[in-house]
């Protein structure tokens, strides 16, 4: 009798929008290998590769890479509570086989690729106006975050190097986990090898010790640019010359537009179709990233201005190579194997 009137209880308390299983208040435990998108003792969406030309190194590699994937919880609108369960099924799927395949992949060259599920934001957060609400949103999915990447630091990462890479969402967490871990404890961050906070606000003078990279050799420092059709400023974006920007054609702060034939690889929608050379230049101007229209098959259909969804993709080979070429720099730098 007890355990059917809980079973009752729980199924009342669910169908009112507060199931706790559902919506994620259980918190992850990260020893457990269920609890990672992404993670080198797995098998995952982050080991492919779109191309014959490259190769899956993370048996072989002495980095990790830390990456914080972005939001991937966009259906409806929530009810009761803002976070997404790391249980759900169709949620994990989406995840994995979105941004963890797209994005994540691309830096399996340079190092080993943890990426956590975390109790993520819903969409929503970003517009609804009870702001209290959305920062306690916001918050929960950073504390997950924060205690994966302290399970990684004690019982994974063994000292080696370690690249932070992030989008969207992602970024507003990367922020705040490079300001926690990274700013202010010169042993740890002289282990960051670069850090890649793409798709969201990063301001020049937002770390005091992390500067904006402006070099593609340059090590301990962070890359951030947001993709926008060149000739357009976004009113609801903000612009100005205290946003951080690169470009990652050139890995420079400089305004010089690069042409789309140093761009070598773009991955689009399809994954398996391997990746589309010389398909977008780049340029930044006042604090965004400016680029041509890339021309695929139905992108007549592309309307919007905003690339942010392929902030990654339309730069993926070169990205790639450059985070490969950052930890070549730093073990010449520290003369490790």
């Amino acid at each position: 009798m007890r355990e059917n009137v809980l079973s009752i209880t729980c199924h009342i308390i669910c169908t009112l929008g507060f199931c706790m299983s559902a919506l994620g208040q259980s918190p992850p435990n990260y020893a457990k290998i269920h609890f990672w998108a992404a993670h080198p003792d797995k098998q995952d969406e982050a080991d492919r590769v779109p191309s014959d030309t490259l190769l899956d190194l993370q048996r072989t590699s002495t980095a990790d890479v830390f990456f914080l994937h972005p939001t991937t919880y966009t259906k409806g609108k929530p009810k009761g509570n803002l976070n997404g369960s790391v249980t759900d099924a169709v949620l994990r799927e989406k995840t994995e086989n979105g941004t963890i395949l797209h994005q994540a992949s691309i830096f399996n060259g340079a190092g080993r690729v943890y990426a956590p599920f975390y109790r993520q934001a819903h969409l929503y957060a970003y517009y609804m106006e009870d702001r209290e609400a959305a920062k306690k949103a916001f918050d929960l999915a950073y504390k997950d975050i924060k205690t994966a990447f302290e399970y990684f630091l004690k019982y994974e990462n063994e000292g080696r190097p370690i690249i932070i890479a992030a989008h969207s969402q992602g970024t507003k967490h990367g922020r705040r986990l490079l300001k926690d871990f990274f700013d202010t404890n010169p042993e740890l961050r002289s282990r960051l090898v670069v850090a890649y906070l793409v798709g969201s606000v990063v301001t020049k003078n937002n770390f005091e010790n992390i500067p904006v990279c402006d070099d593609p050799d340059q090590l301990s420092c962070f890359c951030t640019w947001r993709t926008f059709k060149e000739d357009f400023y976004p009113k609801d974006r903000i612009l100005g010359d205290t946003v951080a920007v690169i470009n990652p054609l050139s890995w420079s702060t400089n305004e010089e537009k690069v042409d789309r034939s140093r761009n070598k690889g773009s991955v689009l929608a399809k994954f398996e179709k391997g990746m589309t050379p010389n398909l977008v230049g780049a340029q930044i101007s006042n604090g965004i990233l400016w680029v041509n229209k890339p021309k695929f098959p139905g992108s007549f259909l592309l309307m919007s201005k905003n690339y942010h969804i392929a902030d990654f993709n339309l730069f993926y080979l070169s990205i790639r190579e450059n985070s490969m070429n950052r930890v070549s720099q730093f073990k010449q730098k520290f003369n490790l194997k």
